[in-house]
């Protein structure tokens, strides 16, 4: 049996919005059994484009049975049945929220007609029930109303029993299938062809453009993650419409996916990727010199086009690294900005100021030790390689860092020298650095000892 569902709501998800009409129609499979249809008081507001739209106004539901009042009647219907709806899965995160508040819970089987119908009805302009109808010759009494439409979908299901002969939609109610679950513009066909490996994902829209890039360790097990739970909030509502496509690179390690994934989001800058957009870190020691010629170190926020010679997260960290070279190369606490007062450099006193700040030490002495210190830091970032597997036989991924800074990865045969750092990054492609992949490979490389190559 299956219950062919519409509803008409108050906006787009139902974590913020509320149904405003419901209809659901019982159908055997050869004829409707039983109908059920009502207006439901949504307790907020219809938006004004909304009434525009549906004709449904405030003033119609005031006096409406709220959704609590209905749920009894509604899980009567649908927990035995098959939910069937154009687009399921909006229908469905509605009416699945609204009865979980009224303390029912629904388990039934999805099926969605957008989707069927992309396989027993294929190469059709567009799916949208409106213009679906109009190409298949059924008639929409009351269009935007869920009676109507609901009406409209019943007929449409009759067409596509009768043109099944493929057992779409046998196929598509298997036991273990996952076609109920994804987005309804999503082609099942698309991830049933995505390996089992380690990767990146890409989600497209409607015009192809990646809205989301993900990293796997098993990339179809993944993307089948996005599309599980009833999730009723507007992102993830958003998310699942918006889905046309999936496609994917395959990597041979996870780190190489984890670094990957970092590298598209900055390229790509996807509308849902959020978390990794802004992962950058805060501060960095830079050097500049004054207008007396001595080079000054100094802690300030990053700039975009600005490299300093080392990063922190945290002012502290900076400063504390500062102090440590001030005390070993003995530079000025006020040449440093680790003294801003008027008193003398309290350096002076301890003997470790050679008395720059006063003009008693000229700048080519002062700045060799400058100089001096940068290296020290510089030569205190290694340089080394992290082995590991490839895409292939005979194949092993790399992943290279050259003085504390990532440089790039890729794929090199097996039996390859590591002798030459040149050799090596001659065979990687290179990449631009984050604060987040050089953090990710540097605690990698710090508990993968035995896959490390030092140069």
């Amino acid at each position: 049996m299956y219950a062919i569902v519409d509803i008409e709501t108050t906006g787009g998800h139902a974590s913020a919005s509320s149904i405003t009409e419901i209809a659901i129609v019982v159908h055997d499979g050869q004829q409707v059994v039983d109908t059920f249809h009502s207006l439901v008081n949504p307790e907020m507001p219809i938006p004004r484009y909304i009434q525009a739209l549906t004709g449904i106004t405030d003033e119609m539901v005031s006096f409406a049975p709220t959704f609590s009042e209905l749920a009894p009647k509604v899980f009567e219907l649908l927990q035995p049945n098959v939910f069937i709806a154009h687009n399921v899965n909006f229908d469905y995160s509605f009416i699945k929220h609204q009865l979980d508040v009224a303390g029912f819970a629904i388990h039934s089987k999805k099926l969605c007609t957008v989707r069927m119908s992309r396989k027993i009805f294929p190469g059709m302009p567009s799916y949208s029930l409106g213009n679906l109808c109009r190409q298949l010759g059924i008639t929409i009494q009351d269009r935007h109303r869920a009676h109507g439409d609901a009406a409209a979908t019943v007929q449409l299901f009759e067409k596509l029993l009768a043109n099944d002969t493929q057992q779409v939609l046998a196929s598509m109610l298997k036991v273990g299938s996952k076609e109920q679950a994804l987005p309804a513009n999503l082609p099942r066909e698309q991830v049933l062809q995505l390996p089992n490996t380690p990767g990146v994902y890409y989600f497209h829209d409607q015009k192809g453009k990646v809205v989301y890039v993900g990293k796997a360790i098993n990339i179809r097990k993944r993307v089948l993650s996005h599309f599980s739970g009833n999730n009723p909030g507007k992102q993830r509502q958003d998310f699942l419409r918006n889905i046309y496509q999936v496609s994917h690179q395959v990597t041979g390690t996870e780190l190489i996916a984890f670094i990957l994934e970092s590298i598209e989001i900055k390229r790509l800058w996807p509308a849902y990727n959020r978390a990794q957009k802004h992962i950058e870190s805060k501060f960095g020691i830079y050097v500049f010199e004054d207008q007396q010629g001595y080079m000054r170190l100094a802690i300030e926020k990053k700039r975009k086009y600005t490299t300093p010679i080392l990063g922190f997260n945290l002012m502290i960290e900076g400063r504390n690294r500062l102090i440590q070279l001030v005390k070993q190369f003995n530079l000025c606490h006020k040449l440093c900005f680790l003294q801003a007062d008027t008193q003398a450099c309290t350096g002076l006193e301890s003997q470790i100021c050679k008395g720059a700040c006063e003009h008693r030490e000229d700048a080519d002495t002062y700045n060799s030790r400058v100089f001096a210190a940068i290296r020290h830091l510089q030569e205190g970032l290694a340089t080394f390689a992290i082995i590991d597997n490839g895409l292939a036989k005979g194949q092993h991924s790399c992943v290279y860092i050259e003085k504390g800074k990532f440089y790039g990865m890729g794929y090199i045969p097996s039996n390859a020298e590591l002798e030459s750092a040149e050799f090596l990054k001659e065979q990687l492609t290179q990449y631009p650095e984050n604060d987040y992949i050089l953090n990710l490979v540097h605690q990698y490389a710090s508990v993968n000892t035995k896959q490390i190559v030092r140069f």
